[in-house]
């Protein structure tokens, strides 16, 4: 939508091709339905925010930051506001405005959009031949903006890499991300529900490589684990999982010294109890018995009985609880997709394709992506608000 608002301001003759029966129908449901925006910050911290390719989107960041996004003219009538962590959002809590905002504006700026349009095919013979509606459509130039695959009831189904094939581009692989993990544990399944807040997560490559570690909140689900500190996990392990773990700190205020002194004095308070009753200051109620079990601790051991090799094990498994990623949650529950089409073939200053004069790219068609907090619908926007200005550009000099 803004690509094509784009190129329309410039006076030229557009025609946005939409296979729903309406507009933005992936918009509607991010940030559960509230439209995480985009993240109120300064295009350094967009860019250490990229987890794929930041440096390919150093021009779309610096054309359209998050500060001109809020400030768009279309949003006019939408007030924004900033939460926990830079997080924007309308003021409603509704996408369905910024939704509604942006097709407004189409309308204002003369763009033909066609509705329950699938595109079938796209050649090109001196110009762009658009193949859909059992008729051909021609254009001067085209920009493809089709997302990846992730949710596809909203209509991700790949095409668009489809498309890219076509003109010679080759495709990063695809992998679901910001997505659940589902791990070989099967203890998971008991704690099914059970949110962990303030917890740490390492993820490990081949045992060694640390390709991600942060602290906040997770969600252990009936096969693996999910929640915002899982999902950005997920973006550095997804194309790595055959070879992965996790780690999971339990405390992370707490140096290891300083929870051993802790569970010495919760085990001094209590020198008469079983090991299974002296955790419940320290741990959730509903992951004590996770925890015994993992120990292997006897949970009816007198907590002046556990030996100091035992407590030992205790605290490495509070301050490292392992996890074995095996899989991720399909492409219906990834709120990205990592891969896309390949940026060297791409001019990060027009986002033109480097082998079809005309034809650009905008969005997570390309391979890029990055973590929760707004951050992929920013790209989403600054590409589509560059590729539509590169358009317009290139008609004027090529017309």
């Amino acid at each position: 939508m803004l690509a094509a608002g784009t190129v329309a301001e410039s006076g030229a003759k557009v025609t946005l091709f939409e296979k729903n029966e309406k507009l933005g129908k992936k918009l509607h449901i991010t940030g559960k339905g509230r439209c995480n925006i985009t993240n109120n910050t300064d295009v350094g911290d967009l860019l250490e925010h990229v987890v794929t390719n930041p440096r390919f989107l150093n021009s779309s960041f610096y054309t359209f930051d998050s500060q001109a996004l809020m400030n768009f003219h279309a949003f006019n009538n939408v007030p924004f506001k900033t939460e926990r962590g830079g997080r924007v959002f309308p003021e409603s809590d509704k996408a369905d405005d910024v939704n509604q905002a942006l097709a407004k504006w189409l309308g204002e700026v003369g763009v033909n959009v066609k509705l329950k349009t699938e595109v079938q095919k796209i050649l090109y013979d001196n110009v762009f031949k658009i193949f859909a509606d059992r008729k051909v459509y021609e254009a001067d130039a085209l920009i493809i903006a089709t997302g990846g695959l992730s949710y596809p009831s909203t209509g991700s189904t790949g095409a668009g890499y489809t498309f890219a094939k076509n003109f010679g581009h080759s495709i990063a692989e695809t992998f679901p991300a910001l997505v659940p993990l589902i791990t070989h544990e099967k203890w998971v399944a008991s704690l099914e529900g059970l949110s962990l807040k303030n917890v740490r997560c390492t993820a490990k490559y081949s045992k060694r490589k640390v390709l991600y570690e942060e602290t906040g909140e997770m969600l252990f689900t009936a096969k693996g684990v999910t929640g915002p500190l899982i999902l950005r996990a997920s973006t550095y392990l997804c194309d790595k999982i055959e070879d992965s773990k996790i780690y999971i700190d339990l405390k992370p205020a707490l140096t290891y010294e300083q929870l051993d002194t802790r569970i010495l004095r919760d085990f001094a308070e209590n020198k008469n109890k079983n090991f299974t009753n002296s955790l419940d200051k320290l741990l959730p109620k509903r992951i004590i018995e996770t925890i015994i079990e993992l120990s292997k601790i006897s949970p009816e051991k007198k907590v002046n009985e556990i030996t100091r090799e035992e407590r030992q094990n205790l605290i490495t498994l509070l301050k490292a609880l392992p996890l074995t990623p095996i899989a991720t949650a399909d492409y219906k529950e990834a709120v990205i997709t990592k891969g896309g089409v390949n940026v060297c073939e791409i001019n990060p200053s027009t986002l033109m394709s480097k082998l079809q004069p005309g034809l650009f790219f905008a969005g997570e068609v390309i391979d890029v992506d990055a973590k929760t907090g707004g951050y992929n619908l920013q790209i989403a926007f600054s590409t589509g608000r560059l590729a539509g200005l590169s358009a317009a550009d290139y008609l004027k000099e090529t017309l």
